[in-house]
């Protein structure tokens, strides 16, 4: 319980603590565990680069609100029309889902004691299927949804001969993969018109 809760407590995005917990739980080493849950957090950093412009927080309160760089932070922040209405919805969000967050965590792993082996009830499918949902509305464009197909056959097909954790750091290649490919495929488009003219 108390490992449950220094998780929460420290690594606050969802996202993370699945795909660490869920690599341990596979038998992955720690450090391919760890890897993956950085690369889903990665994104946090980005969010923080257009909220440190945006919120221009000071220095001392910085590495404070670093921990709250979250999805839901930065989708609140950004849809307020001024700094100051910026400042106090990052601020609400962060805190009461920071609070509710790990206040949750405490009663799940208090209630996880009670329902006994969670296997038998499926519920290790929960956060990925949470995951999809939350996913699914966000790729609006072909190539976002050509990344999102290629890195679910690059993990799913790789799950079965990669040690756990792994499938999802060579996931993660298919936006590049993607990127590179529509790079080549829109030159040689290029080429062929000229040779045209």
């Amino acid at each position: 319980m108390l490992q449950t809760c220094a998780l929460s407590l420290l690594v606050f995005t969802g996202a993370s603590q699945f795909a660490l917990v869920g690599a341990l739980a596979a038998g992955g080493g720690p450090f391919t565990a760890a890897a993956g849950a950085f690369f889903l957090g990665v994104r946090n950093a980005f969010y923080g680069l257009r909220l440190s412009q945006l919120l221009a927080l000071p220095r001392a309160v910085r590495p404070f609100a670093a921990q709250w760089v979250i999805d839901e932070t930065t989708a609140v922040s950004l849809a307020q029309p001024g700094r100051r209405g910026a400042r106090i919805g990052f601020v609400v969000t962060g805190l009461s889902l920071y609070v509710l967050w790990n206040l949750t965590t405490l009663l799940g792993a208090l209630g996880a004691e009670a329902i006994g082996d969670t296997d038998a009830w499926g519920l290790d499918a929960a956060g990925p299927a949470v995951f999809l949902a939350l996913l699914a509305p966000m790729l609006r464009t072909g190539a976002e949804r050509t990344v999102a197909g290629v890195a679910v056959l690059l993990g799913l097909g790789l799950l079965p001969v990669l040690p756990a954790g792994v499938p999802v750091l060579v996931a993660a290649l298919a936006a590049p993969a993607v990127l590179w490919a529509r790079g080549r495929k829109s030159a040689s488009r290029g080429d062929t018109a000229e040779e045209d003219r």
